[in-house]
């Protein structure tokens, strides 16, 4: 007859413990929230604290006499708010607008308004570990809003300051 050997609890716990896939965050280290969305194809990515709301496209109303960045307004469960095509304020070409484009609803420097963007890609917790300082080969008109590069899917993401954005959007 054989005899089984008796394992309890306490020796199976311990055992996974030892043997389980180690994370490679450390959990005690500061993360945030990134809206990652692309304009033309590229990828660029806002602080999540400086996003309110992740809105599908709809019907923008021109305003006449606004700057050519301004889209023009949408209306919000009964609130007016204005329509930044963000790829214009970044000096990028302007794309057409497909099914896919959305508008998130930003809040930076006093100003709340909505950003057009060709199409949302995900929002995500990161560590701050994973945004690095922004390449010293970034153009001009460029380098004053971005605030850190992050990849993403092997590809860079560029960080936007949607403060500066906006500052800069109201000189």
């Amino acid at each position: 007859m054989m005899h089984e050997k008796k394992v309890s609890a306490k020796q199976i716990l311990s055992f996974r413990h030892d043997t389980a896939p180690r994370s490679l965050i450390p959990i005690d280290e500061p993360t945030f929230k990134l809206v990652i969305f692309s304009i033309q194809d590229e990828f660029f990515c806002i602080a999540g604290t400086h996003i309110r709301e992740i809105l599908p496209y709809s019907t923008i109303h021109f305003v006449p006499g606004c700057p050519p960045e301004l889209e023009g307004v949408i209306n919000i469960r009964g609130d007016i708010t204005s329509v930044i095509r963000l790829g214009s304020l970044l000096g990028l070409n302007k794309t057409p607008i497909t099914r896919h484009s959305s508008i998130l609803l930003g809040i930076g420097d006093g100003l709340t308004s909505g950003l057009l963007v060709d199409r949302m890609v995900d929002v995500l917790d990161t560590p701050q570990s994973a945004i690095h300082s922004p390449a010293t080969t970034l153009p001009d008109h460029l380098r004053t809003f971005v605030s850190g590069v992050y990849r993403y899917r092997n590809q860079a993401v560029t960080m936007l300051d949607l403060d500066l954005l906006f500052h800069e959007y109201l000189r």
